[in-house]
């Protein structure tokens, strides 16, 4: 069987069987045709391709720069090609049965600079009324402690105690941390106190730090996104790259910069797993290489003998 009759023979059950919608069909039309160029130049039929065609085909794309996820993807269609040509007797074997999938790298986590930082805190410092005083507790605190936005938002009114200055969490599955804060965030957390009220509505009692009129009973995480996105237009900073997100990151690598071990990172952020706060680490080398590959005179000009 030639390689183009199997793959039009593939593609037919593919409808027939399973009814793929048009994109995905063509989708497996490319990949599956980019395959058997592969093997055209070979000088091999579909039916004749060993594991060691598919691995330098993979090796090939990898090669290329092509992305991880998009490799994968391109095995897959070659398994289920391959999976059909065996069940249908067209070969004996399954050649992609062994061979692996690229390991997809796990991307870097946004951040914003400690510069980048200091200008949201100007920017929330600056606004006026409860709102502003509001804007720069929440700011405040979630840089100090690296809380996930569902802490932070529905943080208990006595969560955050001055005589201690430690901030009590409740965090996923129930578990209780403790994060020391910031003399800054204690004292916009206090500063803020006095004008909470007006976030209640009249005679309303609310268990909340950040209490609301709305159905919650407290601030949501979209309507903060959407209040610190217009912080950080008035900050003069690009608000696709800011979210609560990318603070709690800029929390761990800022601290990783300043010397801090990662197991007190972990603490902080609730990590039950400590390879989760690891990928921070990989955020500080890589920006280091950076500094490295943009400042260092040899890494420029290269090293003359």
């Amino acid at each position: 069987m030639t390689a183009g009759h199997a793959v039009e023979t593939f593609l037919e059950m593919l409808v027939a069987e399973r009814g793929i919608a048009a994109n995905t069909l063509q989708a497996y039309r490319r990949d599956l045709e980019d395959f058997t160029d592969f093997l055209t130049r070979r000088k091999r039929s579909a039916d004749a391709a060993s594991t060691g065609d598919i691995r330098d085909y993979m090796a090939g794309l990898s090669r290329a720069g092509m992305a991880a996820s998009t490799s994968a993807r391109r095995l897959s269609a070659l398994r289920q090609f391959h999976k059909f040509l065996h069940a249908e007797g067209f070969r004996e074997d399954n050649p992609c049965t062994v061979v692996d999938a690229p390991r997809r790298s796990r991307p870097l986590p946004k951040i914003l600079s400690e510069a980048e930082v200091e200008k949201l805190l100007d920017a929330a410092s600056a606004l006026p009324g409860p709102e502003g005083a509001r804007m720069l507790a929440l700011l405040e605190l979630l840089y100090a402690s690296g809380l996930r936005v569902s802490e932070l938002v529905g943080l208990p009114l006595a969560a955050v105690t001055r005589d201690t200055g430690m901030l009590i969490v409740r965090g996923k599955g129930g578990k209780e941390r403790m994060v020391p804060l910031t003399e800054a965030a204690i004292r916009a957390v206090a500063a803020y106190r006095e004008d909470r009220d007006a976030f209640l509505k009249e005679g309303q009692k609310s268990p909340f730090l950040f209490p609301s009129r709305g159905e919650s009973g407290h601030l949501t995480r979209h309507r903060f996104a959407q209040l610190l996105k217009e912080l950080a237009i008035s900050a003069g900073i690009d608000h696709e790259k800011v979210s609560p997100h990318v603070l709690r990151h800029a929390f761990a690598t800022h601290l990783l910069d300043h010397g801090a071990d990662l197991r007190s990172v972990q603490q902080m952020l609730g990590h039950a797993d400590i390879s989760t706060t690891q990928i921070y680490t990989h955020v500080v080398e890589e920006r280091l290489r950076r500094l490295v590959e943009q400042h260092h005179p040899l890494a420029r000009t290269g090293r003359k003998g």
